[in-house]
């Protein structure tokens, strides 16, 4: 009996400590004790839920039943991330070289090797109808994707509609959204399985919705198209989006060049006749091509006049349209060049190569605006007619008429 009591003392002392620790805890951090979860904001759940259904008769309109909008609606979340993505304001201040060391890695030239061998016949098929390089193709799936190993993460229609809910791009994310629907409509995809980035770019080549009905191909004859797991419906539309942006058979993207001494870089277009008649040789040491005086060649300068130089074409620019980034551009030609097995860029990539943040980009179209200037776009876009314009105001400068870009410019330009 004396032990059973002894043990029911202690235990009542331990209670009665727990009891006094929870008191004190209480009066010492009550904000700490009394803490509610975190819930998500009801005003916003239910102004969402309300955006949401105010699409319905858009998406009839378009011929989207009610049933398939229920099916991929009725339950999509509000996703807190790809808000916050779309606020990030993106940077491209990656120096030229090291983007392209990591895009044309020896790991993505085997592996588009491999691709090109396994399916051979395929690209045969592909190049013969769309007229585009079967290296080219493969270089832009293997930079979007991996190959297709890495497709994105995001479901396409929740990452579309709450990119529509913010207004991203004035119309752009509630027309894309739109236009999902209606493939889901059509039947080549259902909603869990359409899969990709957070901005609604899709499946292995990261089609948009709008480029997916424009340019997807049904290239394995099952009546889908199926950009997520048919290899010949990705390589096909690759070819065909590329073909309907204008690349032109058997003119080359370009090449890297040795600029001669003395050169004046305020000249950055002619005919490669005229580049050679400069002075102008290709950096492996082959030769240009001089039978066609109307291909103009445009000299670009990706890092300024004291890193690597190129003569580009027009088939560089429909590159572009796929990703407006000129690095971009670059790394899927030299990707595609690699796997035809050239050699790698011969010239250095300058050590500190500050690339601008597309907010100082913005502003340099802005400045360039105010000064009667005519950008083509005011999202910091660069293109080439952009690049002539920075040549003319480094002209007054006094700094080397490159084209390129750099803060120096920059705070010249709006000092």
């Amino acid at each position: 009996m004396r032990a059973q009591w002894m043990r029911a003392q202690r235990t009542l002392a331990r209670l009665t400590l727990a009891a006094v620790a929870a008191m004190l805890l209480a009066l010492i951090s009550p904000a700490v004790a009394q803490a509610p979860e975190p819930q998500a904001p009801e005003p916003q759940a239910r102004s969402f839920r309300g955006y949401i259904e105010s699409l319905r008769p858009l998406a009839l309109a378009r011929g989207v039943s009610n049933a398939t909008f229920d099916r991929a609606l009725a339950n999509v979340a509000y996703d807190v991330e790809v808000a916050r993505l779309s606020r990030r304001q993106p940077e491209y201040g990656r120096p030229v070289g090291d983007y392209l060391n990591a895009m044309v890695a020896a790991s993505r030239i085997g592996g588009g090797q491999k691709r090109l061998a396994a399916h051979r016949g395929l690209l045969d098929d592909i190049e013969k109808t769309f007229g585009v390089p079967r290296e080219v193709i493969v270089a832009i799936w293997g930079i979007e994707t991996s190959f297709g190993a890495n497709q994105g993460g995001k479901r396409v229609i929740p990452s579309l509609a709450t990119l529509a809910f913010h207004h991203y791009k004035g119309d752009f994310a509630r027309d894309e959204l739109l236009t999902a629907l209606r493939i889901l409509q059509d039947g080549h995809i259902p909603p869990e399985r359409m899969i990709g980035s957070w901005a609604g770019a899709m499946g292995q080549p990261q089609f948009i919705p709008s480029s997916f009905m424009r340019w997807a191909v049904d290239f394995d004859g099952d009546g889908r198209r199926d950009l997520w797991t048919s290899v010949p419906d990705v390589l096909a539309s690759i070819g065909n989006y590329l073909r309907a942006h204008g690349w032109q058979r058997d003119l080359p993207w370009g090449f890297e060049v040795i600029v001669p001494e003395q050169f004046d870089p305020r000249k950055s277009r002619g005919s490669f006749r005229e580049w050679v008649t400069l002075g102008f040789t290709r950096a492996d040491g082959g030769n240009l091509p001089t039978s066609n005086v109307r291909d103009e060649a445009i000299l670009f300068f990706p890092s300024g006049a004291r890193g690597p130089a190129f003569l580009v074409t027009k088939n560089f620019d429909v590159i572009k349209t796929y990703n407006i980034s000129d690095v971009y551009a670059l790394a899927v030609l030299h990707l595609a060049d690699r796997l035809k097995g050239r050699p790698p860029f011969a010239g250095r990539w300058p050590a500190g190569d500050v690339q601008l943040s597309r907010e100082d980009r913005m502003r340099i179209q802005a400045a360039l605006a105010e000064r009667g200037f005519s950008p083509n776009n005011r999202q910091g876009m660069i293109d080439f007619d952009l690049r002539d314009d920075i040549r003319k105001m480094q002209v007054q400068f006094g700094m080397t008429p490159d084209g390129h870009p750099t803060p120096e410019f920059l705070a010249r330009l709006v000092r």
